[in-house]
């Protein structure tokens, strides 16, 4: 007969609370992209993008947005009585192979003792299969009264308000870089529409040094400014090369630097008469990941603290007590940090709303410019058409039209940049 030992033993007892194991690692099936609510939808044509539809296409083809969301639907399917069961049966076949342990081992014992050259039995082995699978049974039970408790469901719900966070910041990043590269391109208008200027410019001083009218020197500055402009127009274009690439990948385009953009959304009146910065403000904090965070953090360090007596607890401390002292200083210190989040958050909002309507009344300022511009452009068109104004005058005129459109559009882009922070951070809780 072969010499039998402990290890055999061990190996089919460990067997089952394995295969237990494995159950709880499998992976969870696969489901398809997350949509958003249903509504008409109009696609963007092959090579643009517009500004209503980039949350939804980055929801659809963002790499990182959608590998958040594969972990999220892991933790949202999971059926938590399900899953208690399967750990109650674990917990049942752990307890009886630790049964059948001690009974094998008992019954190896008594063989070795009569048939010493036949049989070995080893205490350390069986002490150390029966440590080894009741560690495995203790952490099976702690997952069993997670969810008996509760503690799992809400550890899991936490998680996903943290991942769902993390897709909102990416989102919003999305939207930062398309409101940035709007800002780029009227920004290139108004580069392009100087350099147009100062070409004119140029051909009438080429035309008045020819004549004697100015020096060489004269000359040569105006040129030396055309360059200096020019050369800043190409870093202009590469910088708008790069912000689309980004813009690009964040949205899971092919990238080519070269996307085209839709115009901003307008803010209308209504949107704006609507916002209350202190009912916002409520509203802001509960959809806050980092408040409730830091809430948590807080509440968790009060509970540990009150259970050595809180500020009353005099008598652990005159003993000098490490604990204690050390639980105080963590309440305090999550007490403090609570309390700095709240304030920052609440002064991160005023300044948004601030921001607002500082930004409305710049748009007014503007508005109220163009129209003194293209009411001066009208008498110089009248003028030219009489003669009485040369065409170098109405295209300079025309020019300051221009300017004045590009300031509006610019202040009319300012606003909804504003107001789009400020609607991140009272719907999402999420301060720019």
């Amino acid at each position: 007969m072969k010499r039998q030992t402990l290890s055999l033993a061990l190996a089919a007892a460990l067997a089952l609370s394995l295969l237990g194991g494995a159950a709880l690692a499998a992976e969870a099936p696969e489901t398809e992209a997350p949509q958003p609510p249903a509504e008409e939808y109009i696609p963007d044509p092959v090579g643009s993008i517009t500004f209503g539809n980039l949350s939804r296409r980055m929801h659809e083809s963002n790499l990182q947005v959608r590998s958040i969301q594969e972990n999220i639907d892991i933790l949202e399917e999971l059926d938590y009585d399900d899953l208690k069961d399967d750990l109650r049966v674990q917990l049942n076949e752990i307890a009886g192979a630790q049964w059948g342990l001690v009974v094998s081992s008992s019954a190896l014992k008594d063989l070795s003792q009569l048939y010493p050259d036949q049989f070995e039995y080893s205490d350390y082995e069986y002490h150390s299969a029966y440590d080894q699978m009741d560690k495995a049974y203790n952490a099976v039970r702690e997952q069993y009264d997670a969810i008996k408790e509760g503690d799992m469901q809400k550890n899991n719900a936490d998680t996903v308000r943290q991942l769902k966070n993390l897709q909102n910041q990416i989102v919003m990043a999305g939207e930062t870089t398309y409101i940035a590269l709007a800002a780029m391109e009227l920004q290139q208008d108004g580069l392009e529409r100087q350099l147009a200027a100062l070409d004119r410019q140029i051909t009438e001083l080429d035309l008045r040094y020819e004549l004697g009218h100015i020096s060489s020197l004269t000359l040569k500055q105006a040129r030396s400014g055309r360059a200096s402009l020019n050369s800043g127009l190409a870093t202009l274009g590469m910088n708008l090369d790069v912000y689309k690439g980004q813009l690009e990948l964040l949205i899971g385009a092919e990238i080519t630097g070269s996307i085209s953009l839709g115009g901003l959304p307008a803010v209308s009146q209504e949107e704006l008469d609507a916002m209350d910065l202190e009912k916002d403000l409520e509203t802001a904090k509960a959809n806050s990941w980092a408040l409730y965070e830091a809430a948590e953090t807080h509440k968790e360090a009060r509970e540990k603290y009150n259970g050595y007596g809180g500020d009353y607890g005099q008598s652990y401390a005159a003993d000098g007590d490490r604990a204690y002292t050390q639980a105080r200083h963590t309440y305090y210190s999550a007490k403090y940090n609570y309390d700095n989040t709240v304030q920052n958050f609440e002064l991160g909002l005023r300044g948004l709303y601030l921001k607002v309507k500082d930004c409305r009344q710049i748009l007014s300022a503007a508005r109220t410019a163009l129209a003194v511009e293209q009411d001066n452009y009208a008498v110089a068109q009248l003028k030219q058409s009489q003669g009485t104004l040369s065409q170098n005058a109405l295209l300079e005129a025309g020019d300051k039209l221009k300017e004045a459109r590009e300031k509006a559009a610019g202040a009319e882009n300012d606003l909804f940049s504003a107001y789009n922070a400020y609607r991140w951070a009272v719907d999402y809780g999420i301060l720019n």
